[in-house]
């Protein structure tokens, strides 16, 4: 009997020892953080280097020659259509205005009398007074004075707008005016032809466009997506894309494609497109450089992962997953862009696999670990022999 007790003793006193020795042996495995890929749909987007360019931009120069006599605008500020700029002396074009006034009231008078002469010699010539010569004569004075007052009318409408219209510079849109490039006093060369004088530069602020190139394969990709997906970059117009500034770290600007280039420059290989974006409180300048990002494929469904769980060997990324057993296995995989936050993974991995995110410097292929699902409660840590003690 006390043979039998003794040996239940030693039976039991062994099976504790062996479970304590596999508890610290799950102890000692490293701890992983483990998760499996999120599964959602995504657009590929592709992203271009490109400028801002005004949809606007007037030079100012003026129709008339003379004297600038004053200046309404102060450097860079914004200006309405129809504000008045620059202003030419005005006293030239009233004297000439005036004159041809002048000269209008003469061919006026001139063609009365050619009118009255006229009527009577309707009267003569009926009464055998005069020949059918004179007549005719007078009837050619009567129209070349008709054509006189007609001509002269024109130079007065002429003079009216030199003084009215053109002697005064008015903004022809809406936008920023730069810098004054002549002083008032100085001579303005006036006219149509290429040396006339630059008084300033108006460009439109609000909306501005965003010039960009983009490859030729890239090109006939987006055509042929076109035709598939309403969500693709199309060959027409409202394509909605999104912008970013050289300081910014996010794509928070969003905008529309109104124009692709109907030819490929063939030095460059590539072609030009255009987006709009409103500009309401005035930030994108003209010249401005910025980085758009277009959508370059049709919605798909997607594994998306963690960046940091992505590890490079050489020219090859991987993936380190924990399989049933818990041991650790390398995938090699083909990643995508980031999607909030998120790699997407384009081949290589399954939506089953738990993915290592956390924990990857203790994990090799090959070896088993302690795996703990991401977002699980973590275990208890063991106590300290003098904690177990004080119990």
């Amino acid at each position: 009997m006390a043979a039998r007790l003794a040996a239940a003793l030693l039976a039991t006193a062994l099976a504790g020892c062996g479970q304590g020795q596999q508890q610290g042996a799950a102890q000692n495995l490293p701890a992983v953080t483990v998760a499996k890929p999120v599964q959602r749909t995504v657009v590929d987007q592709d992203e271009y280097v490109g400028r801002f360019v005004a949809v606007s931009s007037v030079d100012m120069r003026s129709r008339l020659s003379g004297y600038l006599a004053a200046i309404h605008f102060t450097d860079g500020q914004m200006v309405k259509k129809g504000d008045l700029l620059f202003t030419i002396d005005r006293r030239p074009f009233q004297i000439v205005l005036e004159q041809m006034r002048a000269n209008l009231a003469q061919a006026r008078a001139n063609l009365a009398f050619a009118k009255a002469d006229l009527e009577r010699g309707q009267s003569l010539l009926q009464n055998k007074t005069i020949t059918e010569q004179t007549y005719d004569q007078r009837t050619q004075a009567k129209t070349v004075a008709e054509a006189a007052v007609a001509a002269q009318e024109a130079m007065v409408h002429s003079a009216e707008l030199d003084l009215n219209e053109y002697s005064e510079l008015r903004s022809p849109i809406d936008g920023r005016i730069g810098d004054r490039r002549v002083s008032v006093g100085n001579l303005v060369t006036g006219g149509t032809s290429g040396n006339t004088t630059l008084l300033a530069t108006v460009v439109s602020v609000d909306p501005i466009r965003f010039e960009f190139t983009f490859d030729e394969q890239s090109y006939l990709r987006y055509a042929r997506f076109a035709s598939a997906s309403k969500e693709v970059a199309a060959l027409n117009g409202n394509v909605p894309v999104a912008l970013k500034l050289i300081d910014e770290k996010d794509f928070g600007h969003t905008g529309n494609i109104d124009f692709v280039d109907n030819a490929i420059n063939q030095s460059s290989g590539t072609v030009r497109g255009r987006a709009v974006f409103q500009n309401s409180d005035g930030v994108f300048t003209p010249g401005m450089f910025g980085r758009i990002r277009v959508p370059g494929s049709p919605p798909y469904l997607a594994l998306l992962v963690p960046d940091e769980a992505i590890a490079s060997e050489q020219a090859r990324k991987y993936v380190l997953v924990v399989d049933d057993g818990g041991v650790v296995r390398q995938k090699y995989v083909s990643p995508g862009q980031l999607d909030d936050g998120l790699r997407v993974i384009r081949d290589g991995l399954a939506a089953g696999d738990r993915v290592i995110v956390n924990g990857l410097m203790h994990a090799r292929p090959g070896i088993k670990v302690n795996a703990r699902e991401l977002n699980a409660p973590a275990s208890p840590a063991p106590k300290s022999g003098d904690e177990a003690r004080a119990q």
